[in-house]
């Protein structure tokens, strides 16, 4: 059975999605604040993680800088902070979408399922070579240059797609359709932050290779000229 776990220090929020989660087919965890929260994910290793930003002693952010250095499990934020700057801060500290409060429980479980079918969306037997980038669809394994590059799902999902079709220019808008069309309420700069993260990931394997360009107005393209 898929775990989440549902981080969250107002009980009644995580006993509401821990409910809707568990009809859903899902085995949902609770921790209260974030040193709870980082107990439960060594102790646990859910599949996937729902994080309150708002948390006492360590904040969500925290959470998820912790959960990065070991870890690109999905993450779902959860927060009743709206602001541009919290979103794009989220996301560049790997998170996988952003929900903001009051929000829909039966749309959180539908955000929930979205990003888990990025990682079993690989199914076919596929290897995409695009230059010294070599993507591995069932594995969901990126190398450049040979050199191994650990990527979140949804950052995968944009990789894979991109290097598919090197030279395409892929709009903002259509980027978030390959997530399935629910991140971030069509949040484009969603995308803008998920191309930072590939882009730094990118740079530390060798050669430091630039191939996700930015066509200015438009969106991306991916080039096999690293």
């Amino acid at each position: 059975m898929t775990k989440v776990l549902v981080v969250d220090d107002e009980p009644r929020i995580s006993r509401l999605v821990r409910d809707y989660l568990d009809q859903a087919g899902f085995r949902a965890i609770e921790a209260h604040d974030g040193v709870g929260a980082i107990e439960a994910f060594r102790n646990h290793r859910p599949d996937l993680l729902i994080v309150d930003l708002g948390l006492p002693g360590m904040d969500g952010l925290d959470v998820i800088r912790q959960v990065r250095l070991s870890s690109d499990v999905p993450i779902i934020i959860l927060s009743a902070r709206s602001d541009e700057t919290d979103r794009v801060v989220g996301l560049e500290l790997g998170a996988d979408d952003y929900v903001v409060k009051p929000f829909g429980p039966k749309e959180l479980v539908a955000r929930v399922r979205a990003v888990l079918r990025r990682i079993e969306s690989g199914g076919a037997s596929e290897v995409i070579r695009a230059g010294d980038v070599e993507v591995d669809v069932p594995k969901m394994q990126v190398t450049v240059a040979g050199t191994p590059v650990d990527l979140t799902p949804t950052e995968f999902q944009l990789v894979a797609t991109m290097a598919d079709q090197p030279g395409r220019v892929f709009t903002r808008a259509q980027l978030l359709d390959v997530l399935h069309g629910v991140s971030f309420e069509s949040y484009e700069r969603a995308v803008d932050a998920h191309v930072k993260n590939i882009r730094r990931k990118f740079g530390s394997a060798p050669r430091n290779p630039q191939y996700i360009l930015t066509v200015h107005g438009v969106g991306y393209k991916f080039t096999d000229n690293g």
